[in-house]
């Protein structure tokens, strides 16, 4: 599944993501997701909790696939 994420401001935190397209359900289960090599970003594995995420990002947890706009 692909879609797209408008980023409000600058950034958004990686953490803040996940908690904001529902794929965890708190800020602890979402540190236990990137922690567990779960998340790719512009195809490298993401293991930084608070990695800022900006534009033109490419995030993919699974079969769910996330442009940052």
């Amino acid at each position: 599944m692909e879609s797209e994420f408008k980023i409000v401001g600058e950034y958004i935190e990686l953490i803040q993501l996940l908690k904001a397209l529902g794929i965890a359900e708190t800020g602890g289960h979402a540190k236990h997701i990137v922690e567990g090599g779960e998340v790719s970003r512009n195809g490298e594995i993401e293991y930084r909790k608070r990695a800022k995420l900006i534009p033109g990002d490419l995030i993919q947890i699974d079969d769910i696939i996330v442009l940052m706009t």
